[in-house]
């Protein structure tokens, strides 16, 4: 499929369709730490690069709001899988907002025919903050990249990785294809929630690159940071929508009860309901929190769209990243809420590791303790109580006292 020849079906029902599909499966695969390989490939196949392109060039061109409807469902079927697309929302992101030109038309083909992009721009192993040890170097008159990264989410799935590093004492960053020598990803992930989002270590060893997949990480799109801490947030709506389904779903069909119960079914119990209450809400805070900053990156694409680094722009990305940063500080504390309260509700029969519960506040903790949410809190407290404006690229590493310009922002 190309731009000049788009499809006739629209993406959004394709990946709604296969949205399904992937909650039958979800919690043996959790269970396993078995990647959703099968699943990755059927949300890709089913047009899901498509979902933002724009019309006119193949795609269903759907705003950022629209998007985000999408992905919650797909979360909520399979927390990981939205994850597992985090590099590759934001790289197609930045494709939609690119110059017209070949180069474009180019990654358009490829997005287009379902190929995806991984992310990996984390520096494994001890590094001074600031710094990397990937290196892009000519070689014989070819580009390549050495190095090793960590929490590579989506990597291990796709055909490209985004990979950060220095060219010519310059931060770049460069799409590597995953299919040569010189690429070897391990999935040595072990935390104990998001299991099978393939976040493990890459390892780059003389791996070509076209030098046109080359740029300063400047020339990105400016909401990029806010988008990647988006992309966190709805998994958590979906999350808290995967556990109202559940509770909903085990109260209604639960026969056993307590004799010390207000009822004689646990779905007539004032104290259930009450409980069934909250979580319920909790979803929906979690739905609209998630749609506000969405709403607040539409605008900064538009702006960004119309002129680029105009005050008017400037002011659309500073409320993408501090909406971003308020929904992630309330939905930290409220998705994990929601996932104990379920077992309020269903007693010990609901911690059995077949029913697998406990994955969605397993799930829900690991994706908020991504960007710690403390710093965020502050960030938000400074800006409006000193007019500082909230950091956008955040290194992690060992404190040092001197800073260099091998900066590496980390969009986790």
């Amino acid at each position: 499929m190309t731009p000049e020849n788009p499809g006739t079906a629209s993406a959004k029902a394709s990946v709604l369709a296969v949205a399904k599909d992937l909650a039958e499966g979800a919690i043996a695969r959790d269970l396993n730490r078995e990647l959703p390989r099968e699943q990755v490939r059927a949300v890709a196949d089913a047009g899901f690069s498509r979902l933002r392109i724009p019309k006119e060039l193949g795609g269903d061109g759907l705003t950022i709001p629209e998007w985000g409807d999408v992905l919650i469902e797909l979360a909520a079927a399979d927390s990981n899988i939205p994850q597992i697309f985090r590099g590759h929302i934001a790289f197609v992101e930045d494709i939609v907002h690119r110059p017209d030109d070949e180069y474009r038309k180019l990654w358009l083909s490829r997005l287009l025919d379902g190929e995806m992009v991984g992310n990996a721009w984390a520096e494994a192993g001890p590094i001074a903050m600031g710094q990397k040890n990937t290196l892009f170097t000519w070689k014989d008159d070819e580009l390549t990249v050495s190095g090793q990264k960590h929490y590579t989410t989506g990597s291990t799935f796709a055909d490209w990785a985004d990979v950060s590093g220095i060219h010519q004492g310059q931060s770049v960053a460069g799409f590597v294809s995953m299919h040569q020598p010189g690429v070897t990803v391990h999935d040595n992930w072990d935390g104990f929630g998001q299991r099978t989002t393939g976040t493990g270590t890459l390892f780059l060893d003389e791996a070509g690159v076209d030098p046109r997949d080359v740029a300063p990480l400047g020339d990105r799109i400016r909401y990029q940071a806010a988008l990647y801490q988006w992309i966190l947030l709805v998994v958590q709506a979906g999350i808290a929508v995967a556990v109202e389904r559940d509770i909903t779903e085990a109260v209604r069909s639960r026969s056993r009860n307590y004799s010390h119960s207000s009822a004689d079914s646990a779905k007539d119990d004032p104290n259930i309901q009450s409980i069934v209450g909250e979580i319920s809400s909790i979803a929906y805070t979690a739905r609209a929190l998630t749609r506000g900053v969405a709403e607040a990156l539409q605008r900064a694409s538009e702006t960004g769209v119309a002129g680029r680094d105009s005050e008017e722009d400037r002011e659309a990305n500073l409320v993408a990243e501090i909406r971003s940063e308020q929904a992630q500080v309330m939905l930290s504390e409220l998705v994990p809420r929601s996932a104990t309260l379920l077992f309020n509700a269903l007693g010990a029969s609901a911690t059995s590791s077949g029913r697998d519960l406990d994955r969605h506040w397993r799930n829900s903790r690991t994706v908020a303790s991504h960007n710690p949410v403390i710093f965020k809190q502050r960030a938000i407290g400074d800006w409006l109580l000193n007019g500082t404006p909230p950091p956008v690229d955040w290194n992690v590493g060992t404190p040092s006292t001197t800073q260099t310009a091998t900066a590496d922002p980390k969009p986790v």
